[in-house]
């Protein structure tokens, strides 16, 4: 819920509030994520969306101040589940993100990622660097210390 327009809930009952906000959006079709299960247990996740579904990306201020054109989709969240990590979950949630941006009529792609090393594997939300490369993203522009824009431009299937 993050990088939703509402953002997180912070009360007392916020991972239930959280967890209705998601159910709600994914009933509604506002919430994207290409999912990476190991038996019945998922390990890993992309989220991805148009820039509205995603407006609050990490280092929004420096994105905006260097800003000509929103992207028609985002990548805003790549997790791995501690233990699973450094094993290809990463890069299977991302190639199944782009697979189904390519079905939901492609376009350019935006991702946000840091290079591996620049923060703790558990705080890399955005991604890697050289995952996203590996994907044929390449660096459009600094938008902190550490993190990119990467950019793709997606062909529709």
């Amino acid at each position: 819920m993050a990088f939703h327009a509402e953002g997180l809930d912070k009360g007392d009952d916020h991972a239930r509030v959280n967890r209705e906000r998601k159910r709600a959006r994914v009933a509604a079709g506002t919430a994207h994520a290409a999912l990476v299960f190991e038996k019945d247990s998922c390990v890993g996740w992309c989220q991805f969306g148009p820039a509205d579904e995603l407006p609050r990306i990490k280092s929004r201020a420096a994105y905006e101040r260097t800003l000509t054109a929103l992207p028609d989709w985002r990548i805003a969240c790549c997790y791995v589940a501690k233990g699973h990590r450094r094993r290809g979950v990463a890069q299977a949630a991302l190639e199944g993100a782009v697979d189904m941006i390519a079905g939901l009529g492609g376009g350019i792609v935006e991702g946000y990622p840091e290079p591996a090393g620049s923060v703790p594997a558990g705080f890399l939300f955005n991604g890697s660097l050289s995952t996203y490369e590996r994907l044929g993203f390449v660096r459009d522009r600094m938008i902190g210390k550490h993190r990119w824009v990467m950019t793709r431009f997606v062909e529709p299937t």
